[in-house]
């Protein structure tokens, strides 16, 4: 692969960047490369390495950058970065190759995991011209912590009723931080949980007042789902989904122990698969980041020193499908 660092603005900020082009051959379009939840240092890491090695061999161009404040990118990381203004930042990248005739900028396609599957829907209601999409563990309307955390409990061992318990907690203490609740009402409804070893190893110790009031802030446009208590990321997503008519590659892990997959999946089949060209491919024994695994848990590669493995006819589906288009 052709390789090029690449920044654009966004908000007053540079964002630093890395194109890759295929060789001696002009692109049949630009894929942009979303990333999921938390910081970033994808350029100097070289992020996804093997994933974008297939769409440029399928005749792609690829881009990505790392987020604010992660790798060599300008200004502060927010993790409460809402998903419209991730949104904005990646039509915002889409405008900078474009002035910039990058080549393949004639078409741009999307690639996205986890969180940047809630992203990808809206820049493509925004951006009218994207060509495809390839949605990696993609989610469903609603926060899916109290899914991870659940389900990370029962890998743990630990029982029943006290998962039943301390995801009760989860919820009260959501309830009261959606509400406008204090920080020491939240944590006064949660003893449990601030105390359990998972949640103090997954916030990197106990849960902080400002990063409690910062989430509080950003997520005032979120309401509650009546049924489970928990917190809407996107309201209208149904409606959002129903509107795209591109084609859509979706694949999931089938040991996806961050978002319950099944529910993901039959909601892209009741939206995008009244709508557009939908292909629907899942693999066992992988976990969210499409890994091979054996229990899909949060640290599992952590702690068990696991190779990073692909499961076997995952880049051959990338391929196959790029090549249909």
């Amino acid at each position: 692969m052709q390789k090029q660092i690449l920044d654009f603005d966004f908000e007053g900020v540079t964002l630093n960047g890395v194109l890759n082009l295929p060789k001696d051959q002009k692109p049949k379009g630009l894929v942009l490369i979303i990333h999921g939840s938390g910081r970033t240092n994808a350029v100097a890491q070289n992020w996804y390495a093997d994933i974008r090695e297939t769409i440029v061999n399928s005749g792609y161009a690829t881009y990505m950058w790392d987020k604010m404040g992660c790798g060599q990118s300008g200004g502060t990381f927010n993790n409460n970065q809402s998903v419209y203004n991730s949104a904005d930042e990646a039509i915002a990248a889409i405008m900078a190759l474009k002035a910039q005739n990058i080549p393949g900028t004639h078409s741009f396609g999307l690639y996205g995991g986890s969180r940047g599957s809630w992203i990808n829907p809206i820049i493509i209601n925004q951006y009218k011209d994207i060509a495809f999409w390839i949605s990696i563990s993609g989610v469903d309307d609603k926060e899916n912590f109290k899914y991870l955390l659940e389900n990370n409990l029962r890998i743990a061992g630990m029982p029943k009723d006290s998962i039943a318990l301390l995801a009760n907690e989860w919820l009260k203490a959501t309830k009261i931080q959606h509400s406008g609740g204090s920080f020491e009402s939240a944590k006064k409804a949660a003893p449990n949980l601030s105390k359990n070893a998972f949640i103090l190893r997954f916030n990197g110790g106990p849960y902080k007042e400002e990063d409690y009031y910062q989430y509080q802030e950003t997520s005032k446009v979120q309401v509650l789902d009546e049924a489970t208590g928990l917190p809407i990321v996107i309201t209208d997503f149904d409606n959002m989904l129903s509107n795209i008519n591109c084609p859509v590659l979706a694949i999931f892990g089938e040991k996806d122990m961050h978002v319950d997959w099944r529910k993901t999946k039959a909601l892209y089949e009741k939206t995008l698969g009244k709508t557009t060209d939908l292909t629907i491919k899942s693999f066992p024994d992988t976990n969210h980041n499409l890994y091979k695994c054996k229990t899909g848990g949060f640290y599992e590669f952590q702690d068990h020193d696991l190779p990073w493995e692909r499961p076997e006819g995952f880049l051959q589906t990338l391929s196959d499908w790029l090549a249909q288009l």
